[in-house]
């Protein structure tokens, strides 16, 4: 069985490139690892902005409609929440607040095996 391969789309053409290539071209960083890293440093982000920010008001926002019967789709804060918790992180709203304890957890959450 062959090596698997990820698809990158070019303006010209689609180009393949296989996970070692993709693991050498990033240094042999996890990528979703590196992808979680930037989800929950944005999530730090819009929690440091202020209340009247637009961004925190579509954060905070919530329909008052019921969600669907069946089991609930995957929401983007609930994966957040779920990433800090993998990483037993357990006071994270204080540690949003103090943006240097914050980029240190995610040096650390880039690097680490439980995400």
């Amino acid at each position: 069985m062959g090596a698997p391969y990820i698809y990158i789309y070019d303006i010209s053409r689609l180009r393949v490139k296989s996970n070692g290539k993709l693991n050498r071209l990033t240094g042999n960083k996890k990528v979703i690892n590196y992808i979680k890293a930037q989800r929950l440093a944005w999530f730090g982000h819009v929690h440091r902005m202020p209340d009247n920010s637009m961004v925190k008001k579509v954060y905070e926002w919530s329909l008052a409609l019921t969600r669907s019967l069946g089991r609930p789709k995957n929401r983007w804060k609930d994966d957040v929440k779920s990433d800090i918790t993998r990483m037993k992180i357990t006071n994270w709203k204080n540690c949003i607040r103090n943006r240097t304890k914050w980029k240190k957890f995610l040096e650390k959450a880039k690097t680490s095996q439980k995400l």
